[in-house]
């Protein structure tokens, strides 16, 4: 045996006036009494048990000195040579996905994970250490390796399920890069089973798998839910829902879809064991929101019972469309429900709407006003292009496919029997981005990026062709309001939990992202793209303003920022995970639970020992005290 601390045993010094005050005799003070008759009498009786007294004395001295003795070796903290040399180094990897929400075990499987994990840490012995990891969504370390009892119950306390996937092999190469390189180390993984690679970790040497809970899972979950507004119809949507029955067994149940609370669809549903179903809805709306999708089944797992989507509000656009006369421009304005159309024969008549598009048609002006402009055929030249002859019988050769305004259209099956030659001055062709160019490789249709607003031309006549006559010609009309609008979120996905998100900001000011249980972080706002992620809980998400002296009372200003408490960006996330609705283990040989860690009273140290003998030597006196068989 040895000592971790030599210098306490100079507390036996004590031992010295201990003995002493057993030594040294009472001085009695001298009273003058009437007689001594009775005290000689008393003095007389109690002679004969001198004796007996000093025992009485010794016994108490020697149940002190012990006391000291076991105070002071416990002081000097004595230990074994094979505690050193057979401490363990335990990493305990706790796997919070979202399947751990999971209540087929009562009251649930993360609480039954977390029983066992109290049970192991209550089990270590003296000398081993633990570090405590987290296997949801991310692998995340909440407490490191320490043998503080304590700090590693706290840490179990705090872990709290995510409706993220399952990482635990990132966990486990976590754990390996921890205390891999230490000798008699071994990773444990409390989890449901509820992954892919639990076969792979129950062959590895130096870890071990443990289920918490014997699950007997029934469960059906929406894998898939996704909403956007139709290329096609306006004011239209579409939303893309599926639903994976992981169950042995086949499921009715009832699928229901709200936008803002208002009921749009219910659908019953059987599906068979293993079985999915999945559908395309298409729904009309001008006003954006939320849309939520709720199965109505009582199951084991309740987070994959709800998903939700954010649909783009449309807003109605002012276009003023100055021609000298076109009926096919004025109906495929008029057409579309999102515009709010003003026809003008002259430019210098039309009225000035803010923030409203002008199209001009055929005659445009020596230098283009400010704003978005579409400009459709021009007749004569600008300060961004000068007009050539005419050209004839133009075939699109080359379409720029990837451009949001080319979405969904096709000009090389399109009879054009003129075009207006525009030849695009210094200045403006660095800034031109051609859409669709004839085999001469002239510009049919090209949009030029300037300071004072987007320009965006075609120069093919209407008249003469058959352009407005095919669906090409509204869908492109179409993509050019979104384009202006810089609506670019057609598809606004709902990403699933564990994904990351890239966004721009649009205001400067501080930032923050609202959870879904109300909590926020800060966020970076230097003008960049910002990450927002991953996701670790289901709902919707959203980036705010933080409120400042110099954010104005309402409006915009994108100077200082927006009003407070309105959320710059908005998106929902959804568990939207195969993996996590199907609740069954993977390999039933993590059934098989493995014997405890051996430890318990027998892995206390030895100074811990000692205490509790002092304390039961304390005791001992006490009892003898109160028996008057020590004075």
């Amino acid at each position: 045996m040895s000592l971790a601390n030599p210098a306490a045993l100079a507390w036996s010094a004590l031992a010295a006036p201990i003995v002493v005050f057993y030594i040294l005799k009472i001085r009695l003070r001298r009273v003058p009494v009437s007689t001594i008759l009775f005290w000689r009498q008393i003095f007389e009786e109690k002679q004969p048990r001198s004796i007996w007294q000093t025992l009485r004395h010794l016994l108490s001295l020697l149940v002190q000195l012990t006391f000291l003795a076991t105070l002071v070796f416990a002081l000097a903290e004595p230990y074994f040579h094979w505690e050193i040399v057979e401490a363990r180094k335990f990493a305990l990897v706790i796997d919070d996905s979202a399947s751990t929400r999971a209540t087929d075990v009562a009251p649930s499987r993360l609480a039954k994970i977390k029983d066992e994990a109290r049970r192991i840490v209550d089990g270590l012995r003296f000398r081993d250490e633990m570090t405590i990891i987290a296997a949801g969504t991310q692998p995340r370390v909440l407490c490191g390796l320490t043998n503080h009892h304590r700090a590693l119950l706290e840490a179990v306390d705090g872990v709290s399920a995510t409706d993220g996937p399952t990482s635990v092999d990132a966990a486990v190469e976590l754990a390996r890069k921890l205390i891999g390189g230490q000798k008699n180390h071994t990773i444990l993984v409390l989890t449901d089973g509820g992954f892919d690679g639990l076969s792979a970790l129950l062959k590895a040497a130096d870890v071990e798998v443990r289920l918490a809970a014997t699950p007997h899972p029934s469960n059906v979950g929406i894998t898939r839910f996704q909403a956007r507004r139709s290329l096609l119809d306006p004011v239209g949507y579409e939303i893309l829902a599926e639903v994976f029955n992981a169950s042995d067994e086949s499921v009715a149940c009832r699928f229901e879809v709200d936008l803002n609370d208002n009921p749009i669809d219910v659908v019953p549903l059987k599906i068979e064991p293993g079985g999915t179903w999945r559908q395309v809805f298409e729904k009309t709306s001008t006003e954006g929101g939320r849309l939520a999708a709720r199965l109505d089944h009582d199951d084991a797992l309740a987070v994959d019972n709800l998903a939700e989507a954010i649909l783009p509000r449309r807003e109605v656009r002012p276009v003023t469309l100055v021609t000298p006369g076109n009926l096919f421009l004025e109906k495929v304005f008029e057409a579309n429900p999102l515009v709010k159309l003003v026809v003008a024969k002259a430019l210098d008549q039309a009225p000035r709407t803010s923030g409203g598009l002008i199209v001009l048609h055929r005659e445009v002006p020596a230098k283009l006003p400010p704003g978005p402009l579409f400009v459709i055929e021009p007749t004569t030249a600008c300060d961004l292009w000068d007009v050539g002859p005419p050209i004839q019988n133009p075939v699109v050769a080359k379409q720029d496919r990837d451009s949001e305004l080319m979405a969904h259209v096709r000009l090389d099956n399109v009879l054009m029997p003129e075009a207006r030659r525009l030849v695009l001055k210094v200045g403006a062709a660095e800034k031109a981005k051609i859409l669709a160019s004839s085999i001469e490789g002239e510009p049919l249709f090209f949009s030029v990026d300037r300071p004072e607003g987007k320009v965006l031309v075609l120069t093919v006549n209407l008249d003469k062709g058959d352009l407005p006559l095919q669906t090409a010609f509204p869908i492109l009309s179409a993509n050019a309001l979104g384009w202006f609008s810089n609506s670019r979120g057609e598809l606004r996905p709902s990403p699933s939990t564990g994904d990351v998100v890239s966004w721009t900001p649009t205001a400067r000011g501080p930032l923050v992202l609202r959870a879904p249980d109300g909590k926020t972080r800060p966020l970076p706002n230097d003008d960049k793209p910002i990450t927002l992620g991953p996701f670790d809980l289901s709902g919707v998400w959203s980036v705010e303003h933080v409120p400042t002296a110099n954010v104005k009372p309402s409006g915009t200003d994108a100077g200082k920022g927006v009003e407070a408490g309105a959320p710059e960006f908005v998106i929902a996330c959804n568990l939207a995970n195969r993996d996590e609705t199907d609740l069954r283990p993977r390999d039933v040989e993590a059934l098989k639970r493995p014997s405890p860690i051996p430890a318990g009273f027998g892995g206390r140290p030895v100074w811990y020992i000692l205490i509790l003998l002092a304390w039961l030597l304390a005791a001992f006196e006490w009892f003898l005290y109160q028996r008057r068989w020590i004075s």
